[in-house]
């Protein structure tokens, strides 16, 4: 059964190796009740339903590749990005990652609404595992990046979701880990910004990053990744070139 983490798991130039990954999760399916039950004051308890999110998911990365994860919406994708993230542990199966992440999933998590942005900026870097050092060093071009440098003193639950976007990509865009995390989190963007973060994780990537980036737009997919792994029903149904793996998905949802 579960394993967690495994770093001794794969061999040569792997970053992420999978093996045979399965992850469920629990809900309430709260039985139904008719008219007569509510006047009789009867009430039923809730029963947990479990759902495999991912199962018998195996694939392995190499360092330098561009991963594209393709696949309707509820198919697995979010969840297996945070497997490789390592922010849940699979119920089946070993997940190993032997380089660092740097996540754009979920990026606004771990900023203090009532703190400024310059203070929010220290804290959400130094949680990643900057040092005060470095996020000195750092700091003017985080917040040139962000385009956000008359709203330091701001504090942060002021800020637009767009200019929290903004602060967020500008932090974790500085993290030097060689593993890239992307989940469709600048969809909140203007199309400019948008832009600009792609810029950067083309520059990332002709740096010999390594990419997993989520996505439903087949443009954006095309631009920066050569593979895709295409999951439904929380299987992966197809790894191959991503051209393929978006004539697949195209053909499965026509």
């Amino acid at each position: 059964m579960a394993s967690g983490s495994d770093r001794t798991v794969g061999a040569g130039h792997d970053v992420i190796a999978v093996e045979k990954v399965g992850i469920r999760f629990k809900r309430n399916r709260r039985a139904r009740r008719s008219f007569k039950d509510l006047f009789a004051g009867s009430t039923r308890r809730s029963r947990p339903d479990e759902f495999w999110a991912l199962r018998d998911v195996s694939f392995t990365v190499e360092q330098g590749e561009a991963i594209g994860v393709i696949g309707r919406n509820g198919q697995g994708k979010s969840t297996l990005l945070k497997l490789v993230a390592e922010v849940v542990l699979p119920d089946e199966g070993r997940v190993g990652v032997f380089e660092g992440v740097a996540p754009l999933i979920e990026i606004t998590g771990g900023f203090v609404d009532d703190l400024s942005v310059r203070d929010n900026v220290y804290l959400t870097a130094g949680l990643h595992g900057m040092t005060r050092k470095e996020v000195d060093a750092r700091f003017d071009s985080i917040i040139e990046f962000a385009e956000i440098g008359d709203f330091l003193d701001t504090p942060y639950k002021h800020l637009s979701s767009g200019m929290r976007v903004r602060i967020a990509f500008s932090v974790i865009a500085q993290l030097e880990e060689p593993i890239i995390l992307v989940d469709e989190v600048l969809a909140v963007g203007d199309k400019g910004f948008r832009e600009k973060c792609y810029r950067r994780i083309e520059e990332l990537l002709a740096g010999g990053r390594t990419l997993f980036f989520v996505s439903h737009n087949e443009r954006d997919l095309r631009r920066f990744c050569t593979r895709g792994l295409y999951l439904d029903k929380g299987r992966l149904v197809f790894d191959g070139p991503i051209d393929e793996a978006l004539a697949r998905y195209a053909a499965d949802t026509a």
